[in-house]
């Protein structure tokens, strides 16, 4: 019922304004981790000590980001097409972006959840509970088991790696590459173009 009234709202919203309720969704959301550190471990910007420049570190992230973008766009080419709906969010999020704005726009995402669900989730209660609040706060996915459970996937693995490496830097970049480059698909079409030939 919940999402239904979602989705029906999501439907009444201009392009733009889809924009700027995410674009405000994301500010909102640096908001929690400022607040949420200063309460749960007594500083402002806890997570910022979890996050070094380390090459190693970052092409960790952009390599298993690559992988993870390779076996999406395989499941988009052999799985049924209804399964990845979403309501359309995405496409209209990114099919009239610059690659400019997509890139700021998905590392912009990438700080703000990974700050959050990492930095301060994770870091407080372990990787189980921030992994499926991390899944259930994308609630467009709820509708669909293949996307949800991709979601739930991906978040535990993100979570892996910040366990693995203890550096946000490695998250970030990892989900920063998964946003940009299936916005990009979006972008150009790729994903459209992968559902004719399966």
């Amino acid at each position: 019922m919940i999402m239904n009234k979602q989705a029906e709202l999501i439907k009444k919203l201009t392009d733009r304004e889809l924009l700027l309720n995410l674009y405000l969704t994301q500010l909102l959301m640096l908001a929690v981790v400022v607040v949420l550190s200063k309460i749960m471990h007594g500083s402002w910007f806890y997570p910022l000590r979890f996050l070094t420049w380390n090459g190693p570190h970052f092409l960790i992230g952009a390599g298993t980001a690559l992988l993870v973008v390779l076996i999406e766009l395989s499941a988009v080419k052999y799985l049924p097409k209804a399964w990845f709906d979403d309501g359309g969010i995405n496409e209209r999020i990114f099919h009239n972006r610059s690659p400019l704005h997509i890139g700021f726009l998905s590392l912009f995402i990438s700080i703000s959840e990974e700050l959050l669900f990492r930095g301060v989730l994770q870091t407080a209660f372990g990787l189980v509970p921030a992994s499926l609040i991390f899944a259930v706060i994308h609630v467009r996915y709820l509708h669909s088991f293949f996307l949800f459970s991709f979601t739930v996937g991906l978040s535990f693995f993100l979570g892996y790696l910040y366990w693995l490496t203890g550096n946000l830097l490695t998250v970030i970049s990892c989900h920063f590459f998964i946003d940009t480059l299936l916005g990009l698909a979006i972008r150009y079409k790729v994903l459209d173009k992968l559902q004719k030939r399966a």
